[in-house]
């Protein structure tokens, strides 16, 4: 004869074992949801940091060579020099800020140029090529931080 009370012990730690392991399924299930994730996330990391390289290799002006160093392309404004002088993204935001009936700020130049200025990454560049720009005295910078060219 089966103790009943032995019986009900062993039939209370089965379910208990059995709601156990339908908690462990459910987060196993969640783990490797998450992993999935990950992997995914890895790869469109890897796909836009491999776009982001071949985009700023190309946007990169040719360096030229001054007393035997490497030396970016974007000289200075001063008469005589003209705007086809630059490379040809500069030129392009140049323009872009021309075209424009007035200041402008870095998101309007890009969003002319063809910059996705939804993405922040790709809007900084940008940003510091009009910085450079400014640097150079080929356009200048307003106080409220939107941009013009120089008459």
């Amino acid at each position: 004869m089966l103790d009943p009370e032995l019986l009900e012990q062993i039939t209370a730690r089965r379910a208990e074992l059995d709601e156990l392991e339908e908690q462990l399924a459910k987060q196993l299930a969640e783990v490797r949801a998450e992993r999935d994730e990950l992997a995914v996330a890895e790869r469109v990391l890897e796909r836009v940091s491999e776009q982001l390289a071949v985009e700023r290799a190309s946007a990169t002006p040719t360096p030229g060579q001054v007393g035997g160093q490497a030396v970016m392309l974007i000289p200075h404004r001063a008469p005589g020099v003209e705007e086809d002088t630059l490379p040809p993204d500069y030129q392009r935001i140049l323009a872009a800020v021309q075209q424009v009936a007035g200041p402008v700020m870095a998101r309007e130049v890009g969003e002319v140029v063809g910059v996705d200025v939804s993405v922040r990454a790709k809007l900084e560049p940008l940003r510091s090529k009009l910085v450079r720009l400014i640097d150079r005295g080929w356009m200048r910078k307003l106080p409220d931080g939107r941009f013009t060219t120089r008459l």
